[in-house]
């Protein structure tokens, strides 16, 4: 079929995840593609022969300069936006996008229903919702998938063979920054902490990247009443006329809010007589793990699914069916009365002040790249719980630091060393602090790549560490 790109000259920027798939799809509808990169290494060398296989141009190593003739750039999300590329589209008058909202324009084309997208960002705990999400819809019969920056395609979402009745949707900050006309059914900000600030330049900007989310928003915006910023950014929306707020709490729920009453997850927003009534969901143990902050994320999930009409025993029943992601505050083992827990997911200090919140007497491994993070308030919140903390990283001086001022007599341990082989040593210094009815957590705070791949290979190292300490 003929299409709005038919011999449009379009840039990509960035090969990888989202620039690969972009390139072929637009090149399918007719476009002239370019594809620019700012590395030249193997992996792009041979994304680069793939698609010049199929006719696409590709500029390796010269992700700065705007091709002559371009009418859009369609650009990888993490691309920041102070980039001279950008600042040359600007000037020029052309238009940027995200895989994103290239992904929106295009759903229901061919006269395909066109799937409302029930969309999650936060700064922490989006995939877990969003795999929630898609788990009790699927207990209610729906066709969903969960996709976006869980690491499914959007645009293999709304352009594959498979047609669904409702999308569950991971957005983070970089995509929403570059998804102008997105209208989600109903969309939940979960928690506001600050990261990414090299990014976005500032707290203020990070925000409000995050609060596109809710903008033109059909039924409901889902917020976290215990994160005032994230209601602040519901009032700021431009929404559709009868859009309503949902309020999600760990308390009991005042009326138009989903919480937690006598161990029983309950909605009082989706109901008829919101004032008077409300509707059992599930109960707490119900929810894997029932950490406070999973509780939370059940609850925003629900919200959004109660919001798509989704029947309350499906609720319960998505949420028992429910398996969470590896590296997630899961479980490794019990040894001699201590618990061995991996949350290396927990990569900035939000996420592991919630981590560490789930536990009464924990020995911390913690340390990594700190990002530009500060880790007074979240020492100063969890020092209580600490019975001792093993550091590790580039940064553990930081986190060192932040122990001496707030938590002077909490024991520390500080490995001076970042080979992947650490992870053993942390573990077995870790136990040795320990006592039974503790938590030995990783919830590092920070970032891997000092000493490990991703957060994934730090997790898998710690529970490989604590098989090894148990074996031997």
């Amino acid at each position: 079929m003929p299409s709005e790109f038919q011999g449009k000259h379009v840039t990509v920027a960035g090969l990888g995840v989202s620039g690969v798939p972009a390139a072929k799809v637009l090149h399918g509808l007719g476009a002239h593609v370019t594809v620019v990169n700012d590395g030249d290494d193997d992996r792009a060398r041979a994304q680069a022969a793939e698609l010049e296989a199929l006719g696409v141009t590709v500029r390796l190593g010269d992700g700065d300069s705007l091709p002559e003739g371009t009418d859009l750039i369609v650009t990888a999300p993490g691309w920041k936006p102070d980039k001279p590329l950008f600042q040359a589209a600007e000037k020029a008058g052309v238009p940027v996008w995200g895989d994103v909202e290239l992904a929106w324009r295009l759903r229901g084309r061919d006269g395909r229903k066109a799937a409302p997208w029930l969309a999650v960002t936060g700064t922490n705990g989006k995939t877990t919702t969003v795999q929630m999400l898609a788990s009790i819809l699927k207990a209610a019969g729906l066709r969903t998938a969960a996709v976006g920056n869980i690491g499914v395609s959007l645009l293999d979402a709304v352009l594959g063979e498979e047609e669904y009745d409702v999308l569950a949707v991971e957005l983070s900050s970089y995509q929403l920054h570059w998804a102008p006309s997105l209208r989600a059914h109903s969309a939940a900000v979960l928690n506001l902490a600050p990261d990414h600030l090299d990014w976005h330049g500032s707290m203020e900007a990070y925000a409000a990247d995050k609060g596109r989310i809710y903008e033109g928003n059909r039924v409901a915006c889902v917020y976290n009443v215990a994160d005032k910023a994230t209601e602040d950014l519901v009032r700021e929306a431009d929404v559709e006329e009868g859009c309503r707020a949902v309020g999600f709490t760990l308390s009991a729920p005042g009326p138009s809010q989903l919480g937690v009453v006598d161990g029983i997850l309950v909605d009082r927003a989706f109901v008829e007589n919101r004032h008077k009534n409300a509707q059992e969901l599930a109960e707490v143990s119900d929810v894997n793990p029932p950490a406070p902050h999973n509780i939370a994320n059940a609850l925003a999930a629900a919200a959004l699914a109660r919001a798509f009409g989704v029947p309350a025993k499906a609720v319960r029943d998505g949420l028992r069916s429910f398996t969470p992601d590896a590296h997630r505050i899961a479980l490794v083992a019990e040894m001699d009365g201590v618990a061995y827990v991996d949350d290396s997911k927990a990569t900035n200090t939000h996420a592991a002040e919630a981590s560490l919140a789930a536990y009464e007497s924990i020995v911390w491994i913690a340390g990594g790249l700190a990002k530009g993070a500060t880790f007074d308030e979240l020492v100063a919140k969890s020092a209580k719980r600490l019975r001792g903390v093993v550091l590790i990283g580039a940064d553990r001086a930081l986190i060192r630091d932040a122990l001496v001022r707030h938590a002077p007599e909490v024991p520390v341990v500080d490995l001076d060393r970042t080979d992947t082989g650490a992870m053993l040593q942390a573990v077995q210094e870790a136990r040795r602090l320990a006592r039974p009815g503790d938590t030995v957590l990783l919830a590092p705070a920070c970032a891997s790549m000092d000493m490990f791949t991703n957060y994934n290979k730090r997790g898998d190292a710690f529970a490989e560490a604590v098989r090894e300490l148990g074996a031997g």
